[in-house]
Order: structure tokens, then C-alpha cells, then sequence
């Protein structure tokens, strides 16, 4: 009986030792999010966070190999907690820029911040430069405001402006406002979520192209092969196609690499 139990112990070390080493040693990283920024991160009633952003890096976590902690954590402030150590990775949204790129290491890009002119279906608008006669709807201090700021001037009286992007596009609906300018991400889910209210989006080339990138403590080479792995697997294979169509609509955008 002894040398049976012996003979067992040994076969099922055996089996252990050879399981492939990735299935045992895949690190698990601490993602900081913000809760505030709907649909790309936010929380539930019972404090879960959730999101377009919450279920890509949750998806690249999978495809490249590492296990996703979420915490959630204020935008301000956020980028520190890379440099402390207490976040491997963040995802909150973060437009990738020259400056930023001086602090953090970026991921290929994942998501298109575009800027999108947003009227009602029958309207005649084409570009940012119809907009000079029209009412227009701003998020105050946001990257629209300042668009349509620099077309329009500053102080025109043709630019309302908003404290948030669904109190904009309600004046819109209603007709208090002729066209808005806004984030598309943003803009794309209120329509989704809104199919009672029709919008017509138009896009414009003055329109300055950026990204949104995964953001990791300089120089941490590891983590942030494993993310670029783990997303290029997902655009691959219809994952970030899949996870797309769900927050916002079939119009996927293409993805550059890095």
C-alpha cells in the first residue's frame, strides 16, 4: 500500500511539473480606472466598474497572457500611481499625446478620440465650417469647445456651451441648439442608448485625429509587450470587433499599429 501511495504521489507530481509554465506563472497587474467617464469606465450602483474600457483590458489580459485586478481610481492623480507602484497598468480613457508620452509608455493605440459634429438627420451641414451660422452646442472647456472656439472665435454668441454631453445633445433634440460638436465615443453610446432621438453625425478633416493608448510606468518593457500582444490578438480575431458593436455601433474603426 505504502509504495502504491508512493507510485500515485509521484505520478501526480509528475503531471504538475508538466503543465505548460505560462498556466502557473501568468503575473496578475493592477489596472487603475476611472469611474466617471461613461461608457469607457464607470461604476454600478454596487460599485462595479464597467465599461468599453473595463472589457478590452479585461479581453487583452486574457489574449496576452496576465490577470486583470481593477481598481477604481480619480482621474486626478492617476498617472502617479504608476510612478508609486501602486498600479501596473491604467485605462481611463487617456488620449495619447506627445507630453504624456514623456511620463508613461503607451500601448498601440485602441480606440479613436475623434471629434464629431452631431445635427439633426435632415439637417445641411457638411464640415465645421457650416457651423459659422448656426447655434452650437459645446461641452464647456472640452476638446469640441476648443474646435469650434478657433472656427467660430472664442466669444461668439453662436457657441453654447455645456456642463456634460447629454444635457448638450437633450438642447439639441429639442431644437434649442442647430448642431453640437462633441467626443464620438460619448456621442455614440447617448445614440445608442437614445434610439428614439435621431442624430446625423458628420465628420470633418480640420478635425485634429488622436487615440486613446494603455498607459504603463516607463520602461516596464514586460507589461506592455504582454498588453500590445494581447491586443493585436483581439483585433485579430473579432474580439474588439465584438466588444465595440456592444458599447457603441457596427461602424468598428481600424486600428494602427505600433
Amino acid at each position: 500500500m505504502t509504495k502504491r501511495l508512493v507510485l500515485a504521489a509521484a505520478c501526480i507530481l509528475t503531471t504538475f511539473a508538466a503543465l505548460p509554465a505560462a498556466q502557473a506563472a501568468d503575473p496578475t497587474y493592477t489596472v487603475g480606472a476611472g469611474g466617471t467617464y461613461r461608457p469607457f469606465e464607470f461604476e454600478t450602483p454596487q460599485k462595479e466598474l464597467v465599461g468599453f474600457d473595463i472589457d478590452i483590458i479585461k479581453a487583452v489580459g486574457k489574449a496576452g497572457g496576465f490577470n486583470v485586478k481593477l481598481v477604481s481610481t480619480p482621474w486626478e492623480g492617476i498617472f502617479a500611481t504608476l510612478d508609486q507602484g501602486d498600479r501596473d497598468i491604467i485605462i481611463s480613457g487617456i488620449t495619447i499625446t506627445d507630453k504624456r508620452r514623456e511620463m508613461v509608455d503607451f500601448s498601440a493605440p485602441y480606440f479613436p478620440a475623434d471629434q464629431v459634429i452631431i445635427t439633426a438627420p435632415g439637417a445641411k451641414v457638411a464640415g465645421l465650417a457650416d457651423l459659422k451660422k448656426l447655434q452650437v452646442g459645446v461641452v464647456n472647456s472640452s476638446t469640441g469647445d476648443i474646435a469650434v472656439s478657433e472656427e467660430l472665435g472664442r466669444a461668439s454668441t453662436a457657441i453654447r456651451r455645456f456642463d456634460n454631453t447629454p444635457l448638450m445633445l437633450e438642447e439639441l433634440y429639442r431644437g434649442g441648439v442647430d448642431a453640437a460638436v462633441g467626443d464620438v465615443g460619448v456621442i455614440k453610446f447617448y445614440i445608442k442608448s437614445h434610439p428614439e432621438k435621431p442624430f446625423k453625425l458628420v465628420y470633418d478633416n480640420k478635425f485634429k485625429r488622436q487615440y486613446f493608448g494603455i498607459a504603463v510606468k516607463k520602461g516596464n518593457k514586460v507589461a506592455l509587450d504582454k498588453i500590445n500582444t494581447g491586443l493585436k490578438k483581439i483585433v485579430a480575431d473579432g474580439t474588439y470587433a465584438k466588444i465595440y458593436k456592444q458599447w457603441f455601433d457596427a461602424d468598428v474603426p481600424t486600428l494602427p499599429q505600433q
